[in-house]
């Protein structure tokens, strides 16, 4: 029979040593624990940071960290840059807009390092007809020649003077057909048509003259910017972002005047997650923290027990946040959970000294002799178990998972925080406030804990059959389990630049999955480009050679002919001074008559207009001919520029163009496409592999996010398989039975797979958030299964009876505070901690049901429990 350490044990009399030393000056010992509490606090609130980057979590020596280095240090203005998506009226006004914007961008170096404007700027705007197809450059030029007279009659008088005559006059020439002219008036029509409920519609003349209907791909611009980040403020973009918004709203690019913008960027993203977890935290904080109590308060039936409890905790997450600012100094999305651990496994030390007090005092025992006796019998179970959860967290520190790395430090290290302060500043404050010893022996908590041991120690051999059942149905679900890794996903997609994103990944020529390669000098490019376009996974691998227009001495014939037809345009005098308002409320009565008089071919498309005028309620005259003629002058005059292309060579490309795609020092990138929407996590993966099996050192977004899940995933199963193992040798070494040691642990597995298969049959995947649920699970079984089998031991020595005994209520209390702290963040807003609070919630009970139903069952069984 194994038998509980003596009271003159060294590991126990030491224990009972210090916390009779403790008691006897509790006052200040209370002062001294507080006060550096308070200290320590203040150094983690001044110097602790918290970087959200998933990438910052990984180890700099992984290959994919060093492949995005070498991309930064070649093109550093590709990396941390802010997007900007300008959404106007139509797309002339959308490439104005942002041409205006990157230009007052640019002259705010303080705040801004660069501008590149993608598709706009003097040199698309001269060369862009050159990017249409020959057909399609074609059609546009016999468009444009039977729209000659039109143009030539709005460039005399833009005006709805202007308008008017030429319609009329088009109207009473044309009578036999008007296929052109009937599109116009429909065009017009649309636009009158939207005016009173949208007084920034305009008429797209681009439209007009390409024949296309305009999409909201065409009605948007984007500009990239590289910003000055303020890394020292909580809000490094706020000043960029100030920059931008108070540059728009001078240009008066508002939404009143049709426009708007869209902000998304990583630096940018990171920002709004930091203020997403931070703005939803007050609330789940407070929720936390009374529903921490109220099961304190009920489960424990004593202020004078709840509150020494809840002081240490607090006092032992000031300790642990002083330690991690000294230590790590910057907390990630993953060791920021070092609080949910620490409070799980802090309050259960706290619960079982504290119940082990009142079972001393109810056998008669004195405050101050309980106050010892306790830290005696619990000195042994629960250094056992603050070492065996230190190794589970220290198991992680070795791995290349850098975030998961200094979790295990900070999180091992608070173990023995907590130890240190549960025999010490808990003991203090039980002696300034005694609990009664009787009520707590008394109440639905205790008798709870006492029915589930006694019910599951009599139903052993079904229970234990059921466990092996469900373990065998768990493990079947394992090849189901997937770790999701794609950081989007824990994002707040309200959040502005996420929902931005979220909204611009329809545009096709947003490509937030493309892939980089980097390659020594222009001809290495020309080489690898086709065999990566020629992936099935790759849409298209873009090099700088892709900007050189293709067939360029048949498309420049094709411009010589169109402009020779429009010389006339170059050429025409300055335009009629514009009507004032009598004349354009003329002009409009003018064309309501033309309108009514029309030839039946065009009556559907003139009467529709003449409905739409009629139905015009303030709208003034001006107001009509800004809508249908404010773009018109700004669009003949990029037509005529685009008449005036030439030859474009490698060299006359844009020297911020060039710059992406060719560094100072000769490298050369390769841009890749996927083909699918890598947002589907095996399209991505199927994607990465392709590449890499190419081009090993293929870098960009999509490699990143699939080889840091790879390495989380490996760092997580080498952590484990280490901490298991070294939690093994430890009981083994302790426990001196292998039987024991057994007993302890197949809680924790059968806990484990059942967690596991839960989060395959409701779809909640691992991510970068939740993944901390296994280290807890590890630390809360291994606790628990410790505490009862060595409770088993005892009673078995000391014939007690499982009425008095506390360790079931003292688990399923701990249990239940643990529950109530961290199932208030699955209201949360931000989806990275409500599935951490949604996965804890499912994991502590299913240890709680696996330590107090099945370890009972098998204890009995082991013959460490009557079955009675």
């Amino acid at each position: 029979m194994h038998k509980i350490s003596a009271p003159h044990d060294r590991p126990s009399g030491l224990f009972g040593a210090w916390v009779d030393r403790a008691c006897r000056r509790p006052a200040l010992v209370v002062f001294l624990c507080l006060a550096t509490a308070a200290g320590l606090l203040w150094l983690a609130v001044a110097t602790l940071t918290i970087n959200t980057s998933t990438n910052d979590m990984l180890s700099a020596e992984l290959p994919f960290r060093q492949n995005e280095d070498a991309l930064e240090r070649a093109f550093p203005q590709l990396v941390g840059t802010l997007t900007i998506a300008v959404e106007a009226p139509d797309a002339l006004a959308a490439e104005v807009a942002a041409e205006g914007l990157a230009e007052a961008l640019g002259r705010r170096p303080e705040v801004v390092r660069s501008v590149f404007l993608p598709q706009g700027g003097a040199f698309f705007r001269q060369h862009g007809l050159l990017y249409l197809s020959r057909e399609e450059l074609q059609a546009l030029g016999d468009r444009l020649a039977g729209a000659q007279p039109l143009l030539s009659a709005l460039q005399a008088d833009p005006s709805l003077r202007g308008l008017a005559d030429l319609l009329d006059r088009a109207m009473r020439e044309d009578a036999a057909g008007g296929e052109d002219l009937a599109v116009l008036l429909d065009r017009l029509a649309e636009v009158a048509e939207a005016l009173p409920r949208d007084p920034a519609a305009r008429l797209s003349w681009s439209t007009l003259f390409s024949d296309q209907d305009e999409t909201a791909e065409d009605r948007r611009r984007f500009i990239v910017v590289k910003p000055v980040v303020d890394f020292a403020s909580l809000a490094p973009m706020a000043a960029t972002v100030a920059a931008v918004e108070a540059a728009a709203e001078r240009l008066g690019l508002t939404a009143a005047q049709g426009y708007r913008l869209r902000l998304t960027g990583q630096e940018l993203m990171l920002q709004d997650e930091l203020v997403s977890v931070r703005s939803g935290i007050g609330l789940v904080g407070l929720l936390s923290a009374v529903l921490v109590a109220i099961v304190l308060f009920v489960g424990l039936r004593s202020w004078r027990l709840a509150v020494p409890i809840l002081v240490t905790l607090v006092a032992g997450l000031a300790w642990t946040a002083g330690f991690a600012a000294v230590a790590v100094g910057e907390l990630n999305i993953i060791s920021v959970a070092f609080a949910v651990l620490f409070i799980g496994l802090s309050v259960d030390f706290g619960i079982h000294y504290a119940l082990r007090v009142q079972e001393s005092q109810a056998e008669g025992k004195p405050p101050a002799a309980a106050l010892t006796a306790a830290a005696v019998l619990l000195g042994r179970p629960l250094l056992l178990c603050a070492l065996s959860s230190a190794l589970a967290f220290f198991a992680f520190f070795p791995t290349a998972y850098r975030g998961l790395s200094e979790l295990g430090l900070i999180a091992g290290s608070g173990m023995f925080i907590a130890l240190f302060l549960n025999f010490t500043l808990l003991p203090a404050l039980m002696r300034l406030m005694p609990a009664p010893p009787a009520p707590a022996l008394r109440g639905p908590v205790a008798r709870a804990g006492a029915a589930l041991q006694g019910r599951a120690a009599r139903w052993a051999r079904g229970l234990t059959t059921l466990g092996l059942l469900l373990a065998v149905a768990a493990a079947l679900a394992l090849p189901g389990a997937r770790f999701d890794d794609d950081p989007l996903n824990l994002r707040d997609p309200d959040s502005p630049s996420v929902a931005a994103l979220l909204e611009l990944m329809d545009d096709p020529r947003v490509s937030p999955y493309s892939a980089t390669v980097l390659v020594d000098d222009l001809a290495a490019a020309r080489a690898l480009a086709p065999r990566l376009a020629a992936l099935p996974q790759v849409e298209a691998a873009i090099t700088l050679d892709g900007f050189v227009p293709r067939d360029q001495e048949a498309k420049l014939a094709v411009l010589d002919q169109l402009a020779l037809l429009l010389s006339p345009l170059f050429t025409a005098p300055p335009p009629a001074l514009m009507p004032d308002e009598a004349e354009r409320a003329a002009a409009l009565e003018r064309l309501k008559a033309s309108l009514a008089a029309a030839p039946e071919v065009l009556q559907p498309a003139a009467g529709r207009l003449l409905r739409a005028l009629e139905d015009l309620g303030a709208e003034t005259p001006a107001q009509l001919e800004a809508a249908w003629l404010g773009g018109f002058e700004a669009a003949l005059e990029r037509l005529l520029d685009g008449l005036e292309a030439a030859e474009v060579t490698f060299d006359d490309l844009p020297a911020e163009l060039t710059a992406r795609y060719r560094a100072e020092a000769g490298r050369v990138l390769i841009e890749v496409i996927p083909a699918q929407d890598l947002r589907d996590q095996a399209a991505r993966e199927a994607f990465v592999d392709a590449l890499q099996a190419l081009v090993p050192d293929v870098s960009g977004a999509p490699v990143t996010i699939v080889e840091a899940g790879r390495a989380v995933v490996t760092a997580f199963v080498q952590a484990l398989v280490l901490a298991l193992v070294a939690i093994s040798l430890l009981l083994l070494f302790v426990l001196r039975s292998a039987l024991d040691t057994l007993l302890v642990l197949a809680p924790l597995l059968l806990a484990a797979l059942l967690t596991v298969a839960v989060g395959v049959v409701f779809a909640l995947p691992f991510n970068f958030a939740n993944v901390i649920v296994l280290p807890l699970l590890l630390g809360l079984g291994v606790d628990s299964g410790i505490h009862y089998v060595l409770r088993a031991r005892e009673a078995a020595d000391d014939a007690a009876s499982g009425s008095t005994n506390s360790t079931p209520r003292a688990i399923l209390l701990s249990a239940l505070t643990t529950l109530a702290s961290f199932g208030a963040l699955s209201i949360s807003q931000h989806p990275g901690t409500a599935s951490m609070g949604q996965l804890l919630t499912i994991a502590i009970l299913l240890t709680l049901v696996c330590v107090l139903a099945f370890l009972p069952a098998l204890l009995a069984l082991a013959g460490r429990l009557p079955r009675a």
